[in-house]
């Protein structure tokens, strides 16, 4: 298994400088898969070596991860009193993806462990391998290679970033080191049909009904080489859903024969948050997204703007369509 050797010694020695201090272990804002299982995993490594440990999110932890949780310990902002705090980031490509409040309360970051190819090198250490499926995978590495001690919750948490950043090993960042790594945390414990049931087979009427206005607000441009769909604030109260509830929707938009990007745009009070992906790395969506001040990888990229849905669509297109023509140009 292919490992970060030089990557995993300048780990464990950022790890023994948190020896004797207490340490927060932040994630980024909407925590998915690979946020969650990091913040968990790390966060446990740390409280094993002695070292107080605390996991904290700006945003709860969404129903389909909170069994990944365990008795893990897992805050809110609001929760943590202090500034007196050691901050490590997980899954975060700049240092405002914790979110508002936890970046002004800690704006000084020791250790920033990622695989965003956008990410800014924020930290005063910084161990960013975008060659690496997920940041579950890097800490796994950084885990086995250094033969700390990984429970069953551990293990699960791992996988967990590993099969979500993959799309259930389905996108391009797949390989035989990301199967061997998920092989040998088998050995720990990590339960790949446990996690699958958790994160497919739990499925809420609202969520299916969400869907489905999703579905039907597609909107194909550039002679169906782009798939966009949104979803309008008043779809939750409809449906009963919640914000975290449109987790893998742009996925659907992305899978249509012949797009080549898929569009998520959801609108929330004048907001907008979007999701791009790519089938093809060449079309490196991270860099689209730096047009609205975001980031991500080649195939998979974010952002925030503070619109309406309706002002801001001719923008994104307009933007995609230049982003198509360099393109193609290279």
């Amino acid at each position: 298994m292919p490992s970060f050797l030089q990557e995993s010694t300048q780990f464990a020695n950022a790890l023994d400088q948190l020896k004797g201090k207490s340490v927060l272990v932040l994630g980024h804002r909407r925590p998915d898969g690979d946020c969650i299982g990091s913040q968990v995993a790390l966060t446990r490594v740390l409280i094993n070596l002695g070292i107080d440990a605390k996991a904290v999110n700006q945003d709860p932890v969404p129903r389909t991860l909170i069994k990944f949780v365990g008795d893990t310990p897992f805050f809110s902002p609001q929760e943590v009193e202090g500034n007196e705090f050691v901050i490590v980031t997980v899954d975060c490509a700049d240092q405002k993806r914790v979110g508002d409040e936890l970046s002004q309360r800690f704006p000084q970051v020791f250790l920033n462990v990622d695989h965003h190819v956008s990410n800014n090198d924020y930290g005063e250490i910084n161990l960013v391998l975008s060659n690496a499926s997920a940041t579950g995978e890097i800490l796994a590495k950084f885990f086995l290679d250094c033969e700390f001690t990984i429970d069953s919750t551990t293990a699960d948490g791992l996988y967990l970033g590993i099969a979500t950043d993959t799309g259930q090993f389905c996108y391009g960042g797949t390989n035989a080191s990301v199967f061997e790594v998920c092989r040998r945390l088998c050995e720990y414990g990590a339960s790949p049909s446990s996690v699958a049931h958790e994160l497919y087979e739990r499925e809420k009427p609202g969520r299916i009904q969400l869907l489905q206005k999703f579905l039907a607000s597609f909107r194909m441009e550039y002679n169906d080489r782009v798939c966009i769909g949104t979803i309008r604030d008043s779809y939750y109260e409809e449906t009963n859903t919640q914000a975290e509830d449109t987790e893998g929707f742009v996925d659907y938009a992305r899978s249509m024969e012949g797009v080549e990007i898929g569009v998520l745009i959801e609108e929330r009070n004048e907001n907008i948050k979007g999701s791009f992906r790519a089938k093809d790395s060449r079309y490196r969506v991270d860099v689209l997204a730096k047009e609205f001040s975001g980031g991500g990888h080649a195939c998979a990229a974010g952002f925030n703007v503070v619109k309406s849905l309706d002002d801001f669509y001719p923008e994104l297109v307009n933007a995609i369509g230049r982003h198509l023509q360099k393109t193609n140009e290279k």
